[in-house]
């Protein structure tokens, strides 16, 4: 410890993520910044108070990430051995987590009798004092209720993350899940072509014996072409475990190249394909917003001459998956690093970003992307930089909502959208929903219509794959923010339909929040007849 003590400082977040600063007004009828969390930093650790006891971290390290605010305190000559045992000993009297309550026994109250063991004096009173009229409000209690979940939530899953057996369990299920979509999207694929390949040698049969009936018994060579012995062909990289038996001679496809037979069958995947996706609820998504072949050559024209030998390999890999309509297996290993340059790159022009989110759009709506997302289950490239979408520019995010937008189209590139196993990005733990989510409310609350657009389908798609009640409470207040404008009928059924489904999945807090926030349901109604359809079934919850 340094002759001047040891730095004591004070992390604030904002439990509202700023939905009391923007709603306080209109529910409790004054003005509240933020419903504050707090925990003190000291000796290399964050300390923190919550419904599950005291809690340590490393500083930033907990599921809100960094704070909105740093205080310092001042500084403390405490030993931190004495300061351990101080700590030990409220965990077990005063700050046991039975003890927790949301207004008059929470995380400040713990900070601050912290704060004043260590340095003399507490925190400040704008943290600690809260409003007498927050309780007095009409809706006051169900206010509080939500925002005390909310930090419940955030306590537990803090705790959980510093268990080394959650994350490693966290992990292995995570790559169990990958693996088995993996194995069972390959095992799907060899059962059709086998079953496809029985059926083609059973129609072969069958017109075999029509022409030998037909045919003159004195012909003897009627049976010839048989007797060629069968070749045998790959027909795909993908697909090397298997051979399909040929000739030239036959009827089926005498003549035609591996590269044309192979071409034919994953026509007929992609039609059997299609035919299952009907059986789904279908997504919004937007397959005429660009042109692929534009967008391809507006991106080379920007990067030529500005590329490593790899990195020009990975331009061509993309040339044959995008615009020669070849697998995924087209894509090599340095793929996604030769995307990461692309969008992460400042020296490059910001067009760059802009067209190659675009080409993505359009990879986004082909059913073997996934093959392409989880080859970022490592380095998360993807997902780190949609995190960023309020720090980039309009053109970027616009491309960034289009390529989000257009996974929702095969089911399994929309569940990897859900995926909630969590990494560290910037000393705040997120994940695939949550990423997803900030993207959503961001597009949906944009000022550029086209933005907006965009938001509302993805709020929509996240609505149909039914998401856990904590995301259906973040979405439902953006919603809610939506409709104090005047969106188009389209965009209202989007939202409304998610609405509902948000209604069905949180079925206490979030009528609570459409009763609190508002504006009512009925605003919207007469808009069209499927509009009234999903008021009335939001209606219905409310009651």
């Amino acid at each position: 410890m340094s002759e001047e003590g040891q730095r004591v400082e004070l992390y604030v977040y904002d439990l509202s993520y700023g939905y009391a600063n923007q709603v306080s007004q209109f529910i409790l009828g004054r003005h509240i910044e933020g419903v504050w969390h707090t925990a003190v930093v000291v000796f290399g650790t964050e300390y923190f108070f919550g419904s599950h006891g005291i809690s340590r971290a490393d500083p930033g390290g907990t599921l809100l990430g960094q704070p909105g605010r740093k205080l310092e305190l001042g500084y403390t000559h405490v030993p931190r051995s004495v300061f351990e045992d101080y700590i030990d000993g409220l965990e077990e009297s005063t700050f046991r987590g039975d003890k927790y309550n949301l207004l008059s026994h929470n995380c400040n109250n713990f900070t601050n009798e912290v704060s004043n063991f260590l340095v003399g004096q507490g925190i400040p009173t704008y943290i600690l004092d809260v409003p007498e009229d927050v309780l007095n409000a009409p809706f006051g209690k169900t206010f509080v209720a939500l925002i005390e979940k909310l930090s419940n939530s955030v306590t537990q899953r803090s705790a959980n993350r510093e268990s080394p057996e959650f994350l490693q369990l966290n992990t292995a299920i995570e790559e169990a899940r990958l693996n088995s979509i993996a194995l069972e999207e390959r095992r799907n694929i060899l059962n059709e072509k086998l079953a496809r390949r029985e059926r083609k040698k059973n129609k072969k049969k069958k017109r075999e014996g029509k022409h030998k009936n037909s045919e003159s018994e004195h012909r003897s060579d009627s049976g010839s072409s048989e007797s060629n012995p069968p070749r045998k062909t790959r027909v795909r990289m993908s697909d090397t475990v298997e051979v399909i038996p040929g000739n030239n001679t036959d009827g089926d496809g005498g003549g035609r190249l591996p590269s044309e037979m192979a071409d034919e069958l994953e026509a007929e995947e992609r039609r059997e394909r299609e035919e299952k996706k009907k059986n789904r609820e279908p997504p919004v998504v937007f397959k005429e917003a660009v042109d692929v072949r534009i967008e391809f050559d507006n991106l080379v024209g920007l990067i030529d001459g500005k590329l490593s030998q790899d990195e020009m390999t990975s331009l061509e890999e993309l040339h044959q998956y995008m615009l020669e309509d070849e697998g995924s297996w087209a894509l090599g290993e340095n793929f996604l690093l030769f995307i990461g340059r692309l969008l992460n790159d400042k020296s490059l022009p910001e067009e760059v970003c802009v067209h190659a989110l675009n080409v993505l759009a359009c990879a986004g709506l082909k059913d073997d992307v996934i093959l392409v997302l989880h080859q970022d289950r490592k380095d998360h490239i993807l997902m780190n930089f949609a995190y960023e979408i309020d720090r980039l520019s309009l053109n970027q995010q616009k491309a960034l909502s289009l390529f989000v937008c257009n996974l929702f189209e095969n089911l399994s590139s929309s569940e990897w959208l859900l995926y909630i196993s969590e990494w560290q990005y910037n000393n705040s733990a997120i994940s695939n929903i949550r990423v997803t989510t900030k993207v959503a409310v961001n597009s949906l609350l944009s000022d550029d219509a086209d933005l907006r657009d965009r938001g509302t389908a993805i709020i929509h798609n996240l609505a149909c794959k039914e998401v856990f009640d904590d995301v259906a409470v973040e979405l439902t207040m953006a919603l809610l923010q939506f409709f104090n404008g005047s969106p188009p009928e389209e965009q209202i059924f989007r939202c409304m339909k998610a609405l509902a489904k948000f209604c069905q999945i949180s079925g206490q807090d979030v009528p609570q929040l459409i009763q609190m926030i508002g504006p009512e349901p009925t605003k919207f109604k007469g808009a069209s007849q499927r509009v009234d359809e999903q008021i009335a079934l939001i209606v219905k919850k409310l009651r």
